[in-house]
């Protein structure tokens, strides 16, 4: 790797990240190609919005060939992690040895610029960061910083920043936007956030939690595992006065008790052995069975906010009656009807039926400040759509964010009301200001085509997924429904002209370079066949000989050691042979390397034009 560069836009509680890189394939040689991989390690809830791709200037291809200077600009979407008052954006920023030029001609040069913009107007306070930022500028809600820097060898920690926006209580604000001229909707876009601020001393609702594990036999191994750990720190964040229960499931049902169960430091640790025996994988998958044991469970109970947590790795027959299910008993139910919260592993299962549940049962995560919470300006704006229609509780962890679309006049100030824990009425004054300076709708984008999706996969609906479509190609955001692909610029077209203007033979053979698709950028709707065979999650973890494999291809070492013969990746597989046949082939290579010294040491080195 010769150089990378980060660019991190911090907009209220979504980053924009950009990165630069160029890379020269060194262990191939001018006369040959390969294949190059790119994998972008996106951070928290990434979401690719773009990406570029340069290969010496001419065309987009997946053969490389050797001594090329690749180009790569890459684009994401990320969210902030907000805890305890702090947002905390993390960039995959570390690099392994193997890209370090081995030749100390060229300079390694890391630059990392984030601009931060609240759009609060409150003062931000940096916390923590990992790297020696330079700050460039700073005003009331908004900062710049430049990290510049030559180094020995590339980064080795990731890019951590994180920053406070101090408030004693809940703080909010809408901020206003009107379209652009491209933008298919010329309704204007609302944006809502409100937070919970920094009040230690604030009472949070007492809770009632049913946790329902997937433990069918595609859970085996490392899934399962992980959520031993998980489940087991969460039983520890529960206060005494708490209640759970925990129902394993497969095709039956496992509860770790006939009720709840206080949350006593004895019932906690009774738990985490019941997990540790309980929890094998085995069987298919049944979730209907156990939504209703919990909400069965939890019905009992009046004094507190409840809770459902629901882990599975699977996707299964009968998803859309499930949600009319629960959406029929959340109705029923009312303001104290339990929230129900979701989360999948792997990609065998519904993501969008997870996040339609979710969004029925109005759920969220962490300790619940506010319930029932209500907007006024709601009521008087024409046309409105809002995203989430159902909202959410606001929740320690979890600020709440609602975006939309409206016409007539937005008010000049609106009020949130909601219900505390102590069950009194909270009412909060939020300022509305109109702003030009924050890309809303690229902020705005992830939750609203997400929202879309689920819709259009509930009520399969083509009007919902042309909607989506709009969307997804309005923002560059990948959809469901819509496909990411590599294009040449009109600049490389012109280039390509021009050689074509020297070689005349070959006009009429020229073609225009087929269309390259960027994969994984989708999550799709489930598999139920591969879940009813109890395959495992849908990520595939590398076998240590498999990642050593991909290793050797992704540095550039050939199978034909008549293409390498001075090169450190050599030395990495020389570390793998015993010391009879790595003395000679040590012995071998170097024979052969007398024959090409000069060009193989032109192609690790580089060239003087470099």
């Amino acid at each position: 790797m010769r150089e990378v560069e980060v660019a991190v836009e911090c907009h209220v509680e979504t980053a924009v990240v950009t990165v630069r890189g160029r890379w020269r394939v060194h262990c191939v040689m001018g006369s040959r190609s390969c294949d190059c991989w790119f994998l972008v390690p996106t951070g928290e809830q990434g979401s690719i919005l773009g990406l570029e791709v340069d290969v010496d200037g001419t065309s987009y291809s997946t053969q490389v060939d050797g001594g090329s200077s690749l180009s790569l600009k890459v684009s994401w979407l990320q969210k902030l992690v907000y805890k305890d008052g702090n947002f905390t954006i993390n960039v995959p920023f570390h690099f392994p040895d193997y890209v370090n030029p081995s030749a100390k001609i060229f300079s390694k040069r890391e630059k990392v610029q984030l601009n931060v913009n609240t759009s609060i107007g409150k003062e931000v306070v940096i916390q923590r960061t990992s790297h020696a930022l330079k700050e460039e500028h700073r005003n009331v809600g908004t900062m710049s910083f430049l990290y510049d820097a030559v180094v020995d060898h590339w980064s080795t920690k990731d890019f951590h920043f994180s920053y406070s926006v101090y408030s004693s209580d809940m703080f909010g604000s809408i901020l206003l936007q009107s379209p652009s001229v491209h933008d298919y909707d010329q309704r204007k876009g609302f944006y809502l956030y409100l937070f919970p601020g920094n009040n230690p001393s604030r009472m949070v609702f007492r809770k009632e939690v049913v946790f329902l594990v997937d433990i069918s036999g595609s859970m085996e191994g490392k899934p399962l595992e992980n959520v031993k750990n998980a489940l087991s720190s969460a039983l520890l964040e529960l206060s005494s006065s708490d209640k759970f229960n925990i129902i394993a499931f497969n095709e039956e049902t496992h509860p770790f008790s006939s009720s709840l169960e206080l949350a006593t430091e004895e019932m906690i640790g009774d738990a985490t052995q019941w997990i540790s025996k309980s929890f094998v994988a085995a069987g298919g998958t049944n979730i209907l069975r156990p939504l209703n044991e919990a909400m069965e469970q939890l019905s009992e109970y009046h004094e507190s906010l409840p809770h459902i947590f629901l882990v599975t790795d699977g996707s299964v027959e009968g998803e859309r009656d499930i949600c009319c299910a629960m959406r029929d008993y959340v109705t029923n139910k009312g303001p104290m009807a339990p929230r129900i919260c979701t989360f999948g592993i792997g990609t065998y299962c519904n993501h969008y039926f997870l996040q339609m549940l979710s969004s029925i049962g109005r759920g969220q995560y962490e300790a619940a400040y506010d319930r029932d919470i209500k907007v006024d300006m709601l009521d008087h704006l024409e046309i409105i759509e809002v995203y989430p229609s159902d909202i959410p509780d606001l929740s320690l962890g979890c600020p709440l964010v609602i975006s939309g679309r409206y016409e007539g006049r937005f008010p000049d100030s609106a009020k949130v009301k909601g219900t505390l824990a102590d069950m009194s009425v909270i009412v909060i004054d939020l300022k509305v200001k109109n702003v030009k300076d924050t890309p809303l709708d690229k902020v705005v984008a992830k939750q609203q085509i997400d929202v879309l999706s689920s819709q259009a996969w509930f009520y399969e609906s083509k009007q919902l997924e042309e909607k989506v479509i709009k969307r997804s190609i309005q923002s560059g955001m990948p959809s469901e429904y819509t496909d990411m692909i590599l294009v040449q610029h009109e600049m490389e077209k012109q280039h390509g002209i021009k050689q074509s203007k020297k070689h005349k033979h070959k006009k009429n053979k020229t073609k225009d370079p087929p269309i390259i698709l960027v994969h994984r950028m989708k999550l799709g709707f489930g598999n139920i066949a591969a879940t009813a065979q109890n395959l495992p999650t849908g990520f595939r973890e590398l076998k240590p000989q498999e990642a050593f494999d991909v290793l050797d291809t992704a540095a550039g070492c050939c199978s034909k050691l008549c293409d390498i013969c001075c090169c450190m990746c050599f030395i990495r597989m020389c570390s793998k042979l015993n010391n009879q046949c790595a003395i000679a082939t040590t012995q071998l290579c170097m024979a052969l390397s007398c024959l090409a010294c000069f060009e193989c040491c032109s192609l690790c080195c580089g060239s003087s034009n470099d």
